[in-house]
């Protein structure tokens, strides 16, 4: 008791600071009630008398004057909180994403949340999916992925990209590929009126099959403009076909042509390719026909033409690409290829390698 009732006595920049701070309008109000206390005691009075001046408690008060008894100014600033021990650390996320490299439980074909909680015992659930979307792991999501393999790689993939990167001079790149069975389908298509009052434009689940098609393209990587034919079928004879008509559109240029590794491109023995020194094929390597720039055209193509189109025949549906290719021509634009170094992609086998 009589160590809260020390006298306290202040110098000059003490009662200046605390002053001060008692005036500004900005300071925290707990600063300001600090400061009020340590004038209050510097001036005479009792805790108890303080405690009711301020309107805190006096054990509240006593606390204050001895921790500026002990410290000084620096006794009124805030204490680090550091809150309570984390529950779970590193280890935790490492056990979790080793125990999803285990098999699920005896009658389940995958984990869950609550599974792997179960199964760890000191984990919550709720930690569990904290980690799985920290690292961005759905467990009930199946996606799909095609990786080469192919030895050669590095050299075809170098070959491609030096096409788009630095052409040959006088000579002409064009991306070449086929879109098969493209299905003209009949949809019944209108506005759906829904009991607020809103709209919706449609088309029923319900299709007709007219027939399919499919499309031969090339793209001229330096300028966009992409030639289209439609064949019933995709075979060497419709290929052969589609590449002379581009030989001939081109009768007095070099040709550097981009191709997957379809049977159609490049079978054993290729006389047609022997008997024309103009025209130079260029594969993509195994599993990476997406180095080929049609392709992206073929998926605009789909986006913006195809998907949703109601076709009662074959012939619409040709139509419908020629209209799009005729009026995408009329704009047309390169692709803007600016990866130089391309390297095939690699997968992690088990979960545990992503703490990596």
């Amino acid at each position: 008791m009589r160590r809260s009732n020390t006298v306290i006595v202040l110098t000059t920049e003490e009662t200046q600071r605390l002053t001060e701070t008692t005036r500004t309008r900005t300071a925290p109000y707990r600063a300001v009630q600090r400061a009020r206390v340590i004038l209050l005691a510097a001036d005479g009075l009792a805790n108890k008398a303080i405690a009711k001046e301020i309107g805190l408690s006096r054990a509240t008060v006593i606390l204050w004057r001895q921790r500026f008894a002990k410290s000084r100014l620096e006794g009124l600033q805030e204490m680090p909180h550091p809150g309570a021990k984390p529950k779970y650390d590193q280890t935790t996320e490492r056990r979790i994403l080793a125990q999803l490299d285990t098999p699920a439980p005896t009658g389940y074909s995958s984990w869950s949340g609550k599974l792997l909680a179960q199964a760890l015992g000191d984990v919550s659930s709720h930690q569990v999916w904290r980690v799985l979307r920290k690292r961005g792991i759905h467990l009930q999501r199946r996606r799909s992925w095609c990786v080469s393999t192919d030895p050669e790689f590095t050299r075809k993939a170098a070959d491609i990209v030096a096409l788009y990167m630095d052409p040959p001079e006088n000579a002409l790149v064009l991306s070449v590929d086929e879109k098969p069975a493209i299905q003209a389908l009949e949809r019944d298509q209108g506005w759906l009126r829904l009991p607020n009052g809103d709209s919706l434009c449609g088309f029923s689940h319900e299709y007709k099959r007219h027939g399919t098609t499919t499309l031969f393209a090339a793209l001229e990587v330096a300028t966009g403009l992409v030639h289209t034919v439609h064949y019933h079928r995709r075979r060497r004879r419709e290929f052969l076909d589609f590449m002379n008509r581009m030989v001939a559109q081109y009768p007095d240029q070099e040709l550097h042509v981009i191709l997957d590794n379809l049977n159609i491109h490049k079978p054993k023995h290729d006389r047609w390719l022997s008997r024309r020194p103009n025209v130079y094929f260029h594969y993509t390597p195994t599993h990476a026909s997406w180095l080929n720039q049609v392709e992206c055209w073929f998926s605009i193509l789909w986006r913006q033409a195809l998907r949703g189109l109601s076709a009662t025949s074959a012939r619409d549906v040709c139509r419908a690409i020629d209209t799009f290719t005729q009026a995408r021509n009329e704009d047309a634009a390169p692709f803007e290829w600016t990866k130089q170094v391309v390297h095939p992609g690699s997968l992690k086998h088990t979960y545990s390698e992503l703490c990596n």
